[in-house]
């Protein structure tokens, strides 16, 4: 079979979670008006976007299974049908059940479905080793990008017409990844060039050994092996901060008395100063060692949040936050997922890095869900800065035991 060309399937793949994570990371800007429109209050409707926290991370090893096994193009498409459905249902429900449903599961499910798990996944299982690292960040610009989009636009479609309509976009939108789900249809298969050089590096011994495993082999190996839970360790508290901020930030943006353009701009930076920090870690990867990225960019986490508490409140320290923040967002997805291929190889990364994310995803829960309850309890954030700051902390030091093999001499991205 011709393989295809490896920037075809990476642009496809970038496009893909372009449109999922620009669905998903603007859903903050849906809390008070949602809020406005059912008076459930903010803590029930946090608990509604915890939930799609939880959920998105849920099921990423689902997915990643099942497109381990018959190929990613069919979860793809499933998944599109569920988001476009959770977002057209989102507007019709006014109880905490029916948000649970149609936000909490049904989108969160489909967004899932066209996730990193799967579209990194798929993709590292079609070229080689060296170039993965770099296919990652481009894959993960993708997702930043969406959100440089989704945010301020949809924040325009409501200013205009109001959430609803917003939401129904995002439904009609969502349902664009079905043709694109075509290039990467079929059962995945390791391309010839990785499996030559699987012989000479010890890396890529390792990668043909675990092809040679079946799934509960290899995930049995996975969870025996001590860095792959400090992966987990490390990547539970950045979903806890990242799901914190999305999810609270246009209420932090409120508490402070300015206006909601502020909380919109703040997140569409975040997203374009990611896209250039995923390429520029995913270039990075092939030259240093990638614990040490991630140890970098959680630590730079704690240095933004603390300056960002001690500054005054107003547009512009948001946005250099922003911009601080949104450097090191969604890069430490490239890193993850490397790293996950440099320990088992590349044939079951959906499932082992989906794994990764579902850890990721309970963080996440936590911290959409506690800021909730914090807002309401005291009025404030304040507590929650402080243990977003801590848990930054140590993701960057749980990531100093894991073993890592020095990167090799990385080859160019070429066409196959």
């Amino acid at each position: 079979m011709k393989q295809r060309l490896p920037w075809m399937l990476i642009l496809v793949a970038s496009s893909i979670l372009m449109i999922t994570m620009g669905a998903r990371q603007s859903l903050g800007l849906f809390l008070s008006p949602i809020n406005t429109h059912t008076g459930l209050g903010i803590a029930k409707i946090s608990f509604a976007m915890a939930i799609a926290q939880l959920v998105w991370g849920a099921v990423q090893p689902v997915f990643g299974a099942v497109a381990d096994r018959w190929g990613p193009g069919r979860v793809i498409v499933l998944g599109a049908l569920l988001l476009s459905a959770g977002c057209a249902m989102t507007t019709q429900v006014t109880s905490e059940w029916g948000l649970i449903f149609a936000l909490g599961l049904l989108s969160a499910a489909g967004a899932g479905a066209g996730s990193f798990s799967i579209l990194i996944g798929a993709t590292a299982q079609r070229i080689a080793p060296e170039q993965r690292s770099f296919a990652g960040g481009v894959i993960n610009a993708g997702g930043s990008m969406g959100q440089f989009i989704f945010a301020p636009l949809n924040q325009a479609v409501m200013s205009a017409f109001g959430w609803m309509q917003a939401m129904w976009m995002m439904a009609v939108v969502s349902l664009s990844t079905i043709p694109m789900a075509w290039w990467l249809r079929g059962k995945p298969h390791a391309p010839a060039q990785a499996q030559a050089q699987a012989q000479t590096h010890s890396m890529e011994k390792k990668q043909d050994a675990a092809t040679e495993l079946g799934m509960g082999q290899q995930l049995r190996v996975a969870l025996r092996n001590k860095s792959y839970w400090c992966l987990h360790a490390g990547f539970f508290t950045c979903g806890f901060h990242i799901a914190f901020l999305v999810t609270h930030m246009p209420g932090e943006v409120d508490l402070c008395g300015l206006s909601t353009s502020v909380a919109s701009t703040s997140l569409a930076l975040i997203g374009l100063a990611n896209v250039v920090g995923s390429l520029v870690v995913g270039a990075l990867g092939s030259r240093v060692r990638m614990k040490m990225i991630l140890f970098w960019m959680y630590l730079s986490r704690v240095v933004a949040i603390l300056i960002f508490m001690a500054a005054p409140k107003e547009p512009a320290t948001f946005y250099v936050f922003a911009i601080a923040l949104g450097a090191t967002w969604l890069a430490t997805v490239p890193p993850t997922a490397g790293l996950t291929a440099k320990l088992f190889g590349a044939r079951y990364l959906a499932t082992l890095f989906g794994l990764t994310l579902l850890t990721h995803q309970i963080g996440g829960f936590l911290g959409a869900w506690l800021g909730g309850l914090a807002v309401v309890a005291t009025g404030n954030y304040d507590w929650m800065w402080w243990a977003d700051a801590a848990l930054a902390l140590l993701a960057a030091l749980v990531n100093l035991p894991i073993e890592e093999e020095r990167p090799t001499k990385p080859l160019a991205l070429q066409a196959a």
